[in-house]
């Protein structure tokens, strides 16, 4: 056994003896080999086992385990928890509770002890029964390539890998090396209680399946190995992807551009969507189908509340060009609009420009007509560009938010007005833009009175559209200042 683990040791798990490992040892076989082997392996490991208060034996097995790592001259450290209270406050199952309070011991004593990595006796049965249970609960690749030799980041540390290096070695080879050293493992009766979910696959339809598919165990196990260098060159595809989309992220959020995700083929989108809520939730084991699919549908056909809930307090938001995967009730950023600090009211001179919020800048520049002509301003396509008539204007023009009342003329609608409020919904303006949304504004010479004559991005007023009277115009560019 150890000449097949030396390879799998340096190459898969990436191990180097002279770093410390934290190692899982419950007393069970499988840790007893992990730890067995990585001693004599010349490894510095450090034993931790943690007592979950679940059986009243658990107390000597403790104190077994101890005795071992003390023959091997190895440092032990024991952590004690209530489970069941834990699983109680969390709302978990015992199983769900016991595995992530194990890892979250094992984690932090690799933290103190400053190790290279934290070590468990996963092995090649414990490989077939996680996929078979992936596959009963619906699962895509991600759950079906089943647990790797390392795992990092991991739902428990993004520094601090978890490496199971007996997931090639079965069972039965497992208890022949403990016994032929001298071990005498504990036995956990919890093991034999079909209520668990992985007893009855371990007890009942793995021995079943065998009846239909003699040697299954090694026939998924190789199905695996598959599967797991096919989603390696899946992720390489999916990392560009997710590189192409991602505009910006947060602890809560993440931002993507909405026409680059929603130009992904459908299967690209789904595991943009399943890495995302990873990211944002990490102890999530399980995402759903039901869950991606219902983002897959909100990518194509947006909601009109443009939101959908999904699972784990994780909500899709569509603002404009930006689809937001985020906590629920997080205050999500507003870096790609252009905004003006509340309350605030600026002079903008021609020529001159103006700094606003978010790093946009508003330029202005007086250019009599000719340069351009009639028929290239009136084809303008550019949404954060405009000209205005300098006849219709008095300066400075004025930059400032939205104001209860205010009324706007867009372009197109022969001079009628209607409330900036109802423009910016009709627009569909994201609503938490809307109120530092800068308006410009100016003075009309006839009337005197304040008037909006350009909301960049959507539209200009009718008053100063160009004409074939137009003889000189004020040309608006609201610009990202790092934008050419």
């Amino acid at each position: 056994m150890l000449d097949r683990l030396e390879f799998i040791l340096i190459d898969q798990c990436l191990l180097d003896r002279q770093r410390p490992i934290v190692v899982g040892v419950s007393g069970g076989p499988d840790s007893l080999c992990l730890m067995d082997v990585l001693a004599r392996s010349g490894y510095s490991i450090v034993v931790a086992h943690l007592n979950h208060g679940l059986r009243a034996e658990a107390e000597g097995e403790a104190e077994q385990v101890q005795g071992y790592a003390r023959k091997l001259g190895i440092d032990f450290i024991l952590g004690k928890t209530d489970i069941i209270a834990i699983a109680q406050r969390d709302h978990l199952s015992i199983e769900e509770a016991a595995r992530h309070e194990r890892y979250r011991f094992l984690f932090a004593q690799a933290k103190q002890y400053k190790a290279q990595a934290v070590a468990v006796g996963h092995t090649a049965d414990d490989q077939v029964e996680t996929v078979l249970m992936h596959l009963l609960r619906g699962a895509g690749l991600a759950g079906l390539k089943g647990m790797l030799y390392r795992w990092l980041p991991s739902s428990w540390s993004a520094e601090i890998p978890l490496v199971r290096p007996l997931l090639g070695v079965w069972r039965t080879d497992v208890l022949d090396h403990i016994h032929s050293r001298g071990y005498q493992p504990v036995f956990d009766a919890s093991n034999l209680d079909t209520s668990y979910f992985r007893n009855r696959l371990r007890h009942d339809l793995i021995p079943s399946l065998e009846s239909y598919s003699p040697g299954i165990r090694q026939i998924l196990w190789r199905t695996v190995v598959v599967l797991q260098e096919d989603y390696r060159l899946i992720e390489a595809v999916v990392g560009d992807a997710w590189q192409e989309c991602l505009r910006e992220s947060g602890d809560d959020y993440l931002g993507f551009s909405y026409q680059k995700i929603r130009g992904q083929p459908p299967g690209l989108q789904r595991h943009l969507i399943r890495r995302g809520m990873a990211t944002l939730l990490p102890d999530m084991r399980d995402v759903d189908f039901e869950t991606i699919e219902r983002s897959i549908r909100f990518i194509k056909f947006p909601t009109k509340s443009n939101q959908v809930e999904l699972s784990g307090n994780i909500r899709l938001t569509l603002e404009g060009d930006t689809i937001w995967i985020a906590r629920l009730g997080v205050d999500l950023p507003k870096s790609e609009w252009p905004q003006i600090a509340p309350g605030e009211r600026k002079d903008l001179y021609v020529p001159g420009e103006l700094q606003l919020v978010n790093g946009w800048v508003l330029r202005t520049a007086h250019t009599p007509l000719p340069r351009m002509g009639l028929a290239e301003i009136q084809g303008n396509n550019d949404p954060y560009q405009a000209w205005i008539d300098l006849r219709n204007v008095n300066q400075p023009l004025i930059v400032r938010g939205r104001l209860v009342g205010d009324q706007f003329a867009p372009l197109g609608m022969e001079g009628l007005s209607l409330k900036v409020s109802d423009f910016m919904i009709n627009v569909k303006l994201p609503r938490r833009a809307r109120t530092e949304w800068p308006l410009v504004c100016a003075l009309n010479p006839s009337t005197q009175a304040e008037e909006i004559i350009w909301v960049p991005g959507f539209r200009q007023s009718h008053f100063t559209r160009v004409t074939d009277q137009t003889s000189d115009v004020i040309l608006l560019q609201l610009r990202k200042s790092n934008a050419v």
